[in-house]
C-alpha cells in the first residue's frame, strides 16, 4: 500500500512538473507574442482570420454541409439535373447553384417546422393543430425554393416575351446598316437591359470561346421557354445552314414578332375583366350593398317593430 501511494505521489509530482513547464512555454510563448506586437502596433490580419474564422465558416458552413448530404440522399441523381434546368430558366441567380437549392431545402424543411411549432406552442394551441402546422412547415420549408425558382423563372419569360420585338428590330437595323450579325447582337446586348439583353451577351461570350453560332443560340433557346424565342433562333439557325441572308430572315421575323406581341396585348387586356370580376363581387359589391340597403333594412326594422 505503501508503494503504491509513493507510485501515485511519483505519477503526480511529474504531472505537476509536466504542467508547470507546458506553462512557463506558453506563458514565454505569449510573453514574445505581446512583445511582438507591442514592436508592431498591431496583429497580422492573417493571423488574426486564422486565429478566429469567421461565424460562417465555423457553424453555417458545417450545417450546410450536413443538410447538402442529407438532401442529395432524399432528392436523387435525377433531381439535381431538374433544379440545374429550373436554374438556368430562372437566370442562374447570383450565388444560387444545385448544392445550394438542395441544402436550403432541408434547411427551410427543418427550421420552418420549428419555428411554427414553437408559435403555436406559445399561443396554447391543440396537439393536432401543432401537428398540422409542423406538417404543413415541413412541406412548404421544403417546396419553398423550387416555387420561387419557379416564380424567378415565371417573370423571367414575360420580360423576355415583352422586350423581343424591340430586340429584333434593333438587329434588323443594325443588320441592314451593314453590321454583321455578330456585331447586330453585340449592339442589342450594349443598348438593351433585362434578361434578353443577359441571354445576348453570354451568346457572344460563348460564341468567343469557340461555341458555333448555331450551338450558342440553341443553347439560348433551350435557357428559357419562350415559343416566340424558340422561333426566333430556329430561324436564324436554318438561314445560317443555308445561307440565306440575314436581313431578310430579320425582316420577316421582326414583322412576325411585332404581330405576336399585339396579339399578347390584346390577350392580357381580354383577361382584365376576368380578373377585376373576383374582387369586385367579393369587396366591392358586399360594400355597395352594406351602404345602400343598410339604412332600408334598418327602417324595415324600425317599422316591423312598431317604432
Amino acid at each position: 500500500m505503501v508503494l503504491f501511494l509513493a507510485f501515485l505521489l511519483l505519477i503526480g509530482a511529474i504531472a505537476a512538473v509536466s504542467a508547470a513547464l507546458a506553462k512557463n512555454e506558453a506563458s514565454t510563448g505569449v510573453a514574445r507574442a505581446l512583445e511582438a506586437l507591442e514592436r508592431h502596433g498591431a496583429a497580422d490580419p492573417n493571423m488574426v482570420a486564422e486565429a478566429d474564422p469567421p461565424f460562417a465558416d465555423r457553424i453555417l458552413e458545417p450545417m450546410q454541409e450536413r443538410a447538402l448530404a442529407l438532401g442529395r440522399r432524399i432528392t436523387g441523381a435525377d433531381k439535381a439535373e431538374r433544379i440545374r434546368r429550373r436554374l438556368d430558366l430562372a437566370g442562374n441567380p447570383h450565388g444560387w447553384t444545385v448544392d445550394r437549392v438542395v441544402s436550403l431545402k432541408v434547411a427551410a424543411a427543418v427550421v420552418l417546422p420549428l419555428v411554427g411549432v414553437a408559435y403555436a406552442s406559445l399561443i396554447g394551441a391543440s396537439f393536432r393543430t401543432i401537428l398540422l402546422i409542423g406538417a404543413a412547415g415541413l412541406v412548404i420549408g421544403f417546396f419553398a425554393p423550387d416555387i420561387y425558382l419557379y416564380n424567378t423563372a415565371s417573370k423571367r419569360a414575360e420580360e423576355i416575351k415583352k422586350t423581343l420585338a424591340d430586340a429584333v428590330d434593333l438587329l434588323t437595323i443594325s443588320v441592314e446598316a451593314g453590321l454583321g450579325f455578330d456585331a447586330a447582337v453585340q449592339q442589342v446586348a450594349r443598348n438593351t437591359t433585362g434578361p434578353l439583353a443577359e441571354e445576348f451577351t453570354r451568346v457572344l461570350k460563348e460564341m468567343q470561346l469557340g461555341k458555333g453560332r448555331s450551338e450558342a443560340l440553341r443553347s439560348m433557346a433551350e435557357r428559357t421557354t419562350v415559343e416566340e424565342l424558340h422561333a426566333f433562333t430556329s430561324a436564324m439557325v436554318q438561314a445560317d445552314a443555308f445561307g440565306i441572308a440575314i436581313g431578310q430572315v430579320l425582316r420577316v421575323q421582326s414583322a412576325e414578332m411585332r404581330l405576336k406581341r399585339r396579339q399578347y396585348a390584346e390577350e392580357k387586356a381580354q383577361q382584365v375583366p376576368v380578373k377585376i370580376m373576383i374582387p369586385v363581387v367579393l369587396f366591392i359589391l358586399p360594400c355597395l350593398f352594406i351602404v345602400v340597403m343598410g339604412p332600408a333594412a334598418l327602417n324595415a326594422i324600425d317599422a316591423f317593430n312598431g317604432r
